[in-house]
């Protein structure tokens, strides 16, 4: 059988689709989530995908850590479930304390769209195992609350610990302290991801297809399993 992986969609969610196309083609079966329900279906994984939900209001991914099926998968991911969250799902996250730091205003004060160069720093996490360590990518970003901080302490213990899971290349585009584009928790199980790889699975979009490694990563250690 093959791996089930959840995508949770929030109302504003615009992403969801497309992750659910980039588990497919990393050879695992989609499973749609609905925010308002409170069973997480059994699924091997989690992503929860870009977008606005809640249309940002507060600030972004505050309201969504509310919904009920957060709940469950607060607790499913304490007990060690693959959970990726990719820009609105990384603030989601972040707001629902199984990430540290918070996503702000980007530093321009303007959405940010570009492709992007990265450094994979961490290839040991659920979802990234398919990278090396130090390999470049290209995947585009699309943020308007995209700025990471996290006060000194913080910012120490995930450079120390190795739980940066991506930093930016080039051009910082969002302003994220330490040039953070990714971070993981301490199991590396969770991964937050400023960054969409799910625009980055298909050569036919135009853009590279560096991004599906992190599908194919958590996918192999599903089967693995």
């Amino acid at each position: 059988m093959s791996a089930r992986v959840g995508v949770i969609t929030f109302p504003g969610s615009l992403d969801d689709r497309d992750a659910a196309r980039a588990v497919r083609l990393a050879d695992a079966e989609p499973v749609s989530l609905w925010h308002a329900e409170g069973d997480l279906l059994g699924v091997d994984a989690v992503i929860l995908p870009g977008g606005f939900s809640y249309g940002d209001y507060l600030r972004a991914g505050a309201i969504a850590r509310f919904a009920p099926l957060m709940e469950k998968l607060v607790a499913a991911a304490r007990d060690g479930l693959p959970v990726l969250g990719i820009c609105n799902g990384f603030q989601v996250l972040c707001e629902s304390h199984l990430l540290p730091g918070a996503l702000t205003r980007n530093t321009g004060l303007h959405f940010v769209c570009r492709a992007q160069r990265l450094r994979i720093e961490n290839a040991e996490t659920a979802w990234t195992t398919d990278y090396e360590e130090g390999q470049e990518v290209v995947i585009p970003v699309k943020n308007m609350d995209g700025c990471y901080v996290a006060d000194p302490e913080t910012l120490d213990e995930l450079e120390s610990s190795g739980r940066i899971v991506a930093r930016y290349l080039d051009v910082n585009p969002n302003g994220s302290l330490n040039d953070i584009a990714g971070i993981c928790n301490e199991a590396g199980n969770v991964v937050g991801l400023m960054p969409h790889p799910e625009h980055a699975v298909e050569a036919l979009t135009g853009t590279s297809t560096e991004g599906l490694g992190f599908f194919t990563s958590v996918v192999k250690k599903l089967v693995a399993a």
